[in-house]
């Protein structure tokens, strides 16, 4: 059984929790940035971490994991691994979220969302969409990190390993600016960069 703590300690090892001066891709800025592929890299952490949300739902007769690219699809094959079920993935086609590749759903089939991480929590409520869609029943979503604050509410059991309460601030009202820490970009790019004055 991994803790919250151990979770955190995990990410942080691995850098996938990093603390400093952010600038995030929205345009604010963040004392701490969370880059989900720092973990994911490690097959031995990534199946420790997906372990667990299997722990969680070991009870729910759950027949299908699924998650959505790109990080969804290492979650849902590990969970599906540990839960001895199929784990497929849903994909983008045109800005809408569906399944491709001949996956299927039968109706009725008790189903398990994964993701990494959720902070307003739109593609995991897209994916329930496709699962519905495709006569699917959705019985929980299985979280490595709501960074929600307690705000993302699927109405179905959720269990997150681990909870973060990330602050975020406009330029004009970041103290981190104030105290003179240095920025720096981050975001889906791949990059660490300091910013330029």
């Amino acid at each position: 059984m991994l803790s919250e703590q151990d979770v955190m300690k995990m990410l942080e090892e691995t850098q996938a929790v990093l603390h400093g001066h952010f600038l995030l891709t929205s345009g604010l800025h963040s004392p701490m940035y969370v880059e989900k592929f720092n973990v994911l890299q490690h097959p031995k952490y990534t199946e420790k971490l997906c372990q667990e949300i299997a722990r969680r739902y070991a009870d729910a007769n759950i027949e299908l994991v699924v998650g959505p690219t790109t990080g969804g699809i290492l979650l849902a094959h590990e969970t599906g691994k540990a839960l001895n079920t199929r784990a497929i993935f849903t994909e983008r086609e045109n800005g809408k979220m569906t399944l491709k590749r001949g996956f299927q759903i039968p109706a009725g089939t008790r189903v398990l969302v994964v993701e990494d991480i959720v902070t307003t929590g739109g593609s995991v409520k897209e994916v329930m969409d496709v699962v519905r869609e495709h006569g699917g029943q959705v019985i929980g979503v299985g979280l490595l990190v709501d960074r929600s604050g307690g705000k993302v509410d699927f109405g179905v059991r959720t269990e997150a390993l681990l909870h973060l309460n990330v602050p975020t601030y406009k330029a004009a009202d970041c103290p981190l600016c104030k105290e003179g820490k240095p920025l720096t970009k981050r975001g889906s790019t791949g990059k660490n960069n300091p910013v330029k004055k």
